[in-house]
């Protein structure tokens, strides 16, 4: 979500099944394949992505989401097919020994479910309180970052199983979406704060909802700068770059080292020619 979607994803377990034995073979019914047997991305998509393209659905119909905001998703995916065919190539096998560029401490887990919880819970459960509260500048103000966040997270959830893209390349998606969304939440931030205001005579409940969009905004736009500022750029996209230069350079010495012998295989038989 806040790219740590990527950072801590679970880590592939290594294959059992080729080195079963044939007695525990036996013991699996045959009309009930693996979940991970069955390929392709869809089969991939877990209950939340679902949701996430439901989401990504309503509020495209809606009308609430500027156009601008419409069509980044767009450009950033073409971006990421673009980086990767001509900037930073999967190297195969290799990238897709293992999803994870972070290790998944508890502390990076409670980092997560924190940023989960003040981006993406709450302001839904902002946006659909002033849908019953009839409170349509809410519902504007937040429905746009909802929108992109709900894109993100669909993204880096589909990228981080296909081995097609390098970790520059998936490291690349957080950062762009949440650059854009910090503006949006700007956008949101001076809206409930500079341009809502509370009617006279307030009641107790409208003067809660009143501080909880006030707080709210203040809150994704403190933890999204944050996780910009202090883990995206200086720690996040090193470690992928880190990681994507090392598979490379494995790729090369393997090669290096498959080219030898044939050198050496064909220069023998000049030798005893010669001889």
């Amino acid at each position: 979500m806040s790219g740590v979607t990527l950072a801590v994803a679970p880590r592939s377990e290594p294959d059992t099944t080729t080195t079963t034995t044939d007695k525990n073979r036996s013991k699996r019914p045959p009309e009930q394949p693996l979940l991970a047997d069955r390929g392709g991305v869809m089969g991939s998509l877990r209950i939340i992505e679902l949701q996430l393209v439901a989401f990504i659905m309503v509020f495209s119909v809606s009308g609430l989401v500027p156009l601008l905001d419409l069509v980044f998703p767009a450009f950033t995916t073409a971006y990421l097919f673009a980086l990767t065919r001509f900037a930073f190539p999967s190297h195969g096998h290799v990238a897709s020994a293992s999803k994870e560029i972070f290790q998944g401490s508890k502390l990076l887990r409670f980092y997560v479910i924190m940023g989960t919880t003040i981006g993406l819970f709450l302001p839904l459960a902002y946006v659909l309180g002033g849908f019953a509260r009839g409170d349509e500048r809410a519902v504007r103000s937040a429905t746009p970052h909802l929108f992109l966040l709900s894109f993100q997270i669909l993204t880096e959830n589909i990228i981080s199983g296909l081995s097609l893209f390098s970790p520059p390349v998936r490291a690349v998606v957080p950062v762009l979406y949440t650059v854009r969304r910090i503006f949006v939440i700007i956008d949101w931030t001076k809206d409930v704060w500079v341009n809502k205001t509370l009617p006279p005579n307030a009641q107790l409940k409208e003067v809660a909802w009143y501080w909880f969009g006030r707080c709210l905004a203040m809150s994704n736009l403190v933890y999204f700068s944050i996780n910009l500022f202090v883990f995206l750029i200086p720690r996040f996209l090193p470690r992928a770059f880190e990681r994507y230069f090392k598979e490379r350079d494995e790729v090369h010495d393997k090669m290096a080292e498959d080219k030898r012998p044939a050198a050496m295989n064909k220069s023998q038989p000049t030798d005893k020619k010669a001889n």
